[in-house]
């Protein structure tokens, strides 16, 4: 068994690569880290003041590793968005959190339909791809799958402009893959719908709600857990594997991040 991280790595570096008017929103980045270093004061300080002892007393001259997290979003880097992120009520019941959700749900075969050659920047992703992409990978059959989106979007660094003007799913789009069964819809874009900019554009030309945040609302009629910023897709066959999204279990919240990996047999050809 072969295993691919999909998962982004959170380096709170990233958030000074933000342009400054998305730096409120760095949380969902990375989180801010206070390093506290075994060979450091800091370390030191925190060893000594547990154990009532001095540098002096130190077995080996250092106290221990650890790290403060701060401002740190549920959303943050690759995550698990649970069906409470996108309204209070999912299929006409109460939109489950992170922490009701089990493992065995988020651990399923999955599939990778490549879009690349098929969306725009700022784009909708539509039914018509999907179907398109569904057919080039030979895949017919998602009911319980991992859905992945390849829409290209690993190529760009944070703070490139390319990477906020991603492709994004429409509510249409969102529910055929539902209505066909997929369980978790996973990309590699930061947002699972079109850029905010791009939707509340669209909402302010015509005074039509029906754009704003529609693809993430669509899960309120249909059950599914949205993953976004996976990485590695490349790495990937279009199917033939499965994938399990372990995300930190936080009581009562719309979202976790998460360690995303694909398991693949020892048969399986990779591209």
């Amino acid at each position: 068994m072969k295993l691919i991280d999909l998962s982004t790595l959170l380096d709170p570096q990233d958030r000074d690569l933000l342009p400054p008017p998305l730096r409120a929103a760095a949380g969902v980045v990375a989180p801010r880290i206070e390093y506290q270093r075994p060979d450091a004061a800091e370390g030191k300080d925190r060893f000594c003041a547990f154990f009532g002892c001095t540098y002096e007393d130190l077995p080996d001259g250092e106290g221990w590793g650890s790290e403060v997290l701060t401002d740190m979003s549920s959303h943050c880097g690759t995550h698990v968005d649970a069906p409470m992120h996108s309204g209070s009520r999912c299929a006409g019941q109460p939109a489950r959190t992170i922490d009701q959700i089990s493992l065995d749900e988020l651990y399923c075969p999955g599939v990778v339909l490549d879009l690349r050659s098929m969306v725009e920047p700022c784009g909708a992703i539509t039914p018509a791809m999907l179907k398109e992409a569904m057919d080039a990978a030979g895949v017919s059959d998602i009911a319980g799958h991992a859905v992945l989106l390849r829409t290209g979007q690993e190529r760009f660094r944070i703070g490139e402009p390319g990477f906020f003007q991603y492709p994004g799913m429409t509510r249409d789009s969102t529910l055929h893959l539902t209505g066909l069964g997929a369980k978790v819809l996973g990309t590699d874009a930061v947002g699972w719908d079109r850029p905010f900019a791009t939707m509340a554009a669209d909402f302010h030309r015509t005074g039509d709600r029906q754009y704003l945040w529609d693809a993430h609302k669509a899960i309120t009629e249909r059950e599914a857990f949205i993953v976004q910023q996976l990485c590695n897709l490349e790495a990937l066959p279009a199917s033939g594997f499965h994938v399990g999204f372990f995300p930190i279990k936080l009581a009562r919240t719309s979202a976790a991040p998460a360690r995303a990996v694909a398991f693949l047999p020892d048969h399986q050809k990779t591209p």
